[in-house]
């Protein structure tokens, strides 16, 4: 009897602490905005549209930016929009848009959907960019619009230029967001413009890079790797060896599928850099 006793109260202490395991696992919040700010609100009649970005603000260069949909009258946020988005450039004389991709929702549960922008160009005292989001809730479609603040980024981090197959290009610096004195994984987005309006990705090519610290007689560094096309995400990945911190320039080559140089030269000591680059500094 007392062994009986003794096996009921351990596989009720055995439930007992299941049950409060899953309870907690149940009660666990994740926190959608964690590692990002909010930094533009749009509002229209019915919905405020918040706009978040990992540094808070956004910038001349690649931009991943993250919105949530709060409707004005509930105060909830929208689970189920489907969401796009047009920025566009407002020039003396002309209007053109930049490389974006589509708004995706995080998580099926959640309230964020993000994507990512790439202002080639910034703001100044006559020219500005806009944002138009348009979205659709349930059968019903909303727009809201708002003007944005794309000031120029402090390094080059987004360089235009026509190759030698007389295409216009769009290279953009993506990651690493915090580089170290290490191999770090580099991430960056080559684009095409076939319109003021269309700015496709380019598929298998190559960027070749050489990072040189101009302020240090012009030094490199060993074991970096050129990048290629992920089927993925569509990005270019491959290794950026730092070997101590400071401002380094990355150079680099653009190269088409038949590994023909489009753009940028190799650096030698008649030619300290390429035509085309990117700016770290840490």
């Amino acid at each position: 009897m007392k062994f009986q006793l003794k096996n009921t109260i351990a596989i009720l202490a055995i439930t007992f602490a299941f049950a409060s395991c899953s309870n907690t696992e149940d009660t666990t919040t994740v926190n959608e905005l964690d590692g990002i700010t909010k930094f533009k609100e749009i509002v229209n009649a019915t919905h405020t549209i918040e706009l978040y970005a990992h540094m808070g603000y956004l910038e001349q260069g690649f931009n991943e930016i993250s919105l949530r949909i709060k409707d004005n009258t509930t105060g909830e946020y929208v689970k189920n929009a489907s969401v796009s988005w047009l920025p566009l450039m407002h020039m003396t004389m002309m209007t053109h848009s930049c490389p974006k991709s589509e708004v995706e929702k995080v998580t099926t549960a959640g309230t964020l959907y993000e994507g990512n922008i790439v202002f080639q160009m910034a703001q100044n005292a006559t020219e500005y960019w806009d944002l138009k989001i348009d979205y659709t809730i349930n059968g019903t479609n909303y727009t809201a619009t708002s003007v944005i603040d794309v000031p120029a980024s402090a390094k080059q981090r987004v360089t235009t230029f026509t190759g030698s197959d007389d295409v216009k290009y769009i290279l953009a610096y993506v990651e690493p967001h915090h580089p170290k004195v290490a191999l770090n994984d580099i991430t960056v987005a080559v684009y095409k413009m076939e319109s003021m309006m269309s700015f496709p990705i380019v598929d298998n090519y190559k960027v070749k890079i050489d990072p040189r610290m101009p302020s240090m007689g012009n030094h490199g560094s060993p074991n970096n790797v050129d990048l290629t096309q992920s089927v993925v995400d569509q990005l270019y990945h491959g290794k950026l060896s730092l070997t101590m911190t400071g401002l380094w320039k990355i150079n680099l080559q653009l190269l088409n599928a038949s590994d023909v140089v489009l753009k940028g030269e190799t650096v030698t000591d008649a030619v300290p850099a390429s035509s085309i680059y990117f700016e770290i500094e840490f």
